[in-house]
């Protein structure tokens, strides 16, 4: 199979680049527009594979879009302004990106007949939750412009499978985290701080609540979805860890040998969602097992941004190795 993954370049599209590569015969292209989250250097263990190209561009590219989607037979779509900060500062940007990337990648895929679209999302969809779980049948209620662009492009994707028959899936996953993220999301930025003694800023009294799972038990789920996951419907990927902002700073700390004297407890902003939490069975029944404890999942993720200095001082050097893949 010939796999097109936008985003590729990225965090989590290229841990799931390795994931493929390595347990599978498939054949990957990776379509990234190498912004100031995305990087190469991501790539570099696998760019010597002959099963690897990469392509340097836009989703927004409507004729390269086309073009690429001609010779592929599914396609992985990560790529996606991400994070909740930048969002509040430059909303219609994310919805550029996040719903109208979407639409030109859908629109190839109908026309060229993919075997499978799989569009990744995230748990931030069902807004927040101080009681339960969200199952994917939730009612979507984002509370931010990062959070309502993924929304608004989950439906646009699941629209084109009702409309067009499009062979589509959305996957919602939790909170990421491992080798490679970039130093603007929580677990990077603390650590990295904390490993050249700086103070990091925690929000509020600590009490926000995320579910966390190891990017690579994240990609081998998105994996299972296109290869196995029914046209039409959305899965959850979670973990098994439910942990507030104090726990997760606790957890951060030990493992970077820093003590609470580092930490400064900041103002919340407005819309910080007090608690996320999903249910993840119907992922579970394709196969879906989270196997990674977190524990050892943060001590291999510090251990590498304490090898992987270079990453500090220019963010677009995302250098290292993958984490191992199944």
């Amino acid at each position: 199979m010939r796999v097109l993954v936008t985003g590729g370049a990225g965090f989590i599209g290229s841990h799931y680049v390795h994931h493929v590569l390595s347990t599978t015969a498939d054949h990957v292209t990776v379509l990234d527009a190498l912004t100031y989250a995305g990087s190469v250097e991501n790539l570099r263990p696998d760019l010597s594979s002959d099963r690897l190209t990469f392509v340097k561009g836009n989703i927004l590219d409507s004729d390269l879009v086309d073009s690429l989607m001609a010779t592929h037979d599914a396609v992985v779509h990560f790529a996606a302004e991400s994070h909740v900060d930048r969002s509040l500062l430059a909303g219609s940007h994310f919805l550029t990106v996040n719903v109208l990337g979407t639409e030109c990648l859908l629109e190839a895929a109908r026309r060229h007949q993919v075997e499978k679209f799989v569009h990744v999302s995230t748990d931030e969809v069902y807004g927040p939750l101080l009681t339960g779980s969200a199952a994917e049948d939730a009612l979507l209620r984002p509370t931010v412009p990062y959070a309502a662009s993924k929304a608004a492009s989950d439906l646009v994707a699941l629209s084109a499978h009702a409309t067009h028959g499009v062979p589509v899936c959305v996957t919602r996953s939790s909170n990421n985290y491992g080798p490679r993220q970039h130093p603007e999301k929580v677990i990077p930025r603390f650590v990295t701080r904390l490993l050249k003694g700086e103070r990091v800023g925690l929000h509020g009294r600590g009490e926000h609540i995320r579910n966390w799972v190891h990017v690579c038990d994240n990609v081998a789920g998105i994996d299972l979805v296109l290869r196995r996951g029914t046209p039409g419907e959305v899965y959850n990927l979670g973990g098994g860890t439910d942990l507030t902002s104090q726990q997760l700073t606790q957890h951060i700390l030990r493992a970077c040998g820093a003590d609470w004297d580092l930490v400064d407890y900041i103002p919340d902003r407005r819309s910080n969602d007090r608690r996320y939490a999903m249910t993840w069975g119907k992922a579970a029944r394709l196969g879906y097992r989270p196997v990674r404890e977190f524990e050892d999942g943060l001590t291999q993720t510090v251990n590498w941004y304490r090898a992987a200095t270079g990453r500090w001082a220019s963010p677009h050097r995302n250098t290292g190795t993958p984490c191992p893949a199944y």
